[in-house]
């Protein structure tokens, strides 16, 4: 879904607020709005530092905040046996009346060239904004007169990675991870 960037001088004072005295240490690599505002987000800026350990802040304005503590993403903890994708934080919330926004976000190793985000059980993909290592992706869903159960179903998001050649090389609807079943 569509994203606009996010001003400069706004993606410091996000990451200050998000990181305290260590936003210095950061530098931004994806900082975009979402297509549509929560009560709580209304974009997210994705930093990393020369360490390689990303951050994801939620934005409300020129505000920042992780719910993760420390909001620090180690590649080398992360990284598992055959694992392309890993995953910061998905999350949704409804964005006003009849609205409901989804977003997350993650990391990807070089084998990655295209990261792709498919919703509930609609086969059709949507491009993840990616640099940096890092991906982005939302999305703004109508509600109409759903039931909370439904638009967590419509809303599950599923990623998908692809690599140079165009061949799909991870898909989230048949991780371990998430499915419960083993390979």
């Amino acid at each position: 879904m569509t994203t606009t960037p996010i001003k400069a001088g706004a993606v410091g004072r996000i990451l200050s607020s998000c990181l305290g005295s260590d936003a210095g240490r950061f530098h931004p690599v994806i900082a975009v709005r979402t297509p549509a505002a929560s009560k709580d987000w209304d974009g997210a800026v994705i930093a990393v530092d020369s360490a390689g350990q990303y951050v994801q802040c939620q934005t409300k304005g020129e505000r920042g905040s992780s719910s993760d503590v420390p909001p620090t993403f180690i590649n080398d903890r992360l990284w598992g046996t055959g694992h392309v994708v890993e995953y910061f934080d998905a999350v949704g919330e409804p964005a006003g009346k009849g609205r409901y926004l989804s977003l997350g976000a993650g990391h990807y190793t070089t084998a990655v060239a295209k990261i792709t985000v498919s919703y509930g059980e609609d086969p059709k993909q949507y491009p993840a904004v990616m640099a940096g290592g890092a991906f982005f992706y939302t999305a703004s869903f109508s509600t109409g007169s759903s039931t909370p159960k439904l638009i967590a179903a419509m809303s599950t998001s599923y990623v998908h990675a692809y690599n140079a050649a165009g061949k799909e090389i991870y898909n989230q609807k048949k991780d371990p991870q998430f499915t419960g079943t083993s390979r």
